[in-house]
């Protein structure tokens, strides 16, 4: 690494570091606020909600890297058009092309971190903090719904494998910070989509090896091709209770992790088992699919960002101040923001190819880019 590469590196990264720093504690600021109402629910108290806070900061920092490089990069570039320091790296024979393949390096290391960030820290940290403050406060994870959570799973000759005799709808009243189900009801199909069984339990605790212990079940069996509340068809339908059943399905502890997340605040592995859970029991992948491919495309836009901090150094001082320049960049970041969000909606209504959905945003922005650097190369 040149010695003027190390130089780009340094003053960049203490730019974009100091700009995320603020940000963070900036959200922070207000998160903490949000969680005041919290604190004093059952045994949730401050520094809970100091933990929880906490713990939301991997997660922000993976959604304001783009916008903290941009800054931070207009800001390094500005401080360089400022004190005439392009101007003399440009005079020694520094052309456009270089200072791109020195800021693309530097990004890439960001693209590097922003991944790991998104994948690994930030779902972890998000999952510790919900489960943390449902424990404090002694509360259970529901869905929006009334009647709860409800997933589909398929129905197999050996239990995980051989042939498909059936379908099955899983509906949950209540998941528990330990993993523990309660309210759980099962109703079983068999290939022709006739009802075969109806299953309730007052609670499931999960035994590994995608088995289920079900407690405190009652079973209502109804024979192949018999029809519920039809009259004399009452000798068609037997019931039983048990103490305890065991249910193999494809349905984990991981995987209702995944069901009760927003799709924004997964891991691309994460998105990648549900989407297939999904398509194995032939249900819709649109939303899943979109946030899988925003996950691998997101750290990306890491370098586009650079790439569009890159123009500001072209303008001089008396071009606008460095002021002028970081809100400009503030206004681009906030814009990259809003379309990345706006084309997940738009391509969802119109049914477009999930990656080019989450391709499009990124790509506008590099031609932007490319066409600014274009401009203030030749003016």
């Amino acid at each position: 690494m040149s010695i003027l590469q190390r130089y780009f590196a340094s003053e960049i990264t203490r730019a974009v570091l100091f700009v995320l720093a603020v940000f963070l504690a900036l959200f922070a600021f207000f998160d903490l606020i949000n969680e005041l109402r919290y604190v004093g629910q059952g045994g949730y108290h401050w520094q809970h909600a100091f933990f929880f806070v906490l713990m939301s900061m991997p997660a922000y920092a993976y959604e304001l890297m783009p916008i903290a490089v941009l800054i931070g990069g207009i800001y390094a570039m500005a401080q360089f058009a400022s004190n005439s320091e392009f101007t003399i790296m440009r005079a020694s024979s520094m052309s456009t092309m270089k200072a791109c393949r020195m800021l693309a390096s530097i990004a890439l290391v960001f693209v590097v971190v922003t991944m790991l960030i998104g994948e690994f820290f930030a779902p972890a940290a998000t999952k510790m903090a919900e489960a943390m403050r449902m424990s404090a406060q002694g509360a259970s994870v529901r869905k929006d719904f009334r009647t709860g959570m409800w997933s589909k799973d398929t129905i197999r000759e050996n239990g995980q494998s051989g042939k498909v005799i059936g379908s099955r709808f899983v509906n949950i009243g209540e998941l528990l910070p330990d993993g523990t189900l309660r309210k759980v009801k099962l109703f079983e199909f068999d290939t022709e989509l006739r009802l075969t069984a109806i299953v309730s339990a007052e609670s499931a605790v999960y035994q590994g090896g995608n088995v289920w212990r079900m407690d405190k079940v009652g079973e209502t069996m109804l024979r192949r091709g018999a029809k519920a509340a039809v009259p004399g068809m009452a000798s068609n339908i037997t019931s039983k209770k048990m103490d305890s059943r065991d249910l193999v399905t494809d349905i984990t502890p991981n995987l209702l992790s995944v069901l009760f997340a927003k799709p924004d605040k997964m891991s691309a592995y994460d998105l990648a088992v549900y989407k297939g859970h999904l398509a194995d029991n032939s249900q819709d992948t649109a939303v899943y699919e979109i946030a899988f491919w925003k996950k691998m495309v997101y750290p990306f836009s890491v370098m586009v960002m650079m790439a569009l901090a890159l123009p500001f150094a072209y303008l001089h001082f008396r071009s606008g101040g460095i002021s002028l320049k970081i809100f400009a960049g503030i206004m681009i970041g906030v814009s990259f923001m809003l379309i990345n969000s706006l084309f997940s909606h738009v391509g969802l209504l119109n049914t477009w190819p999930p990656f080019i959905t989450a391709v499009i945003p990124s790509s506008l922005f590099l031609l932007s880019a490319i066409g600014a650097l274009w401009w203030v190369d030749r003016h």
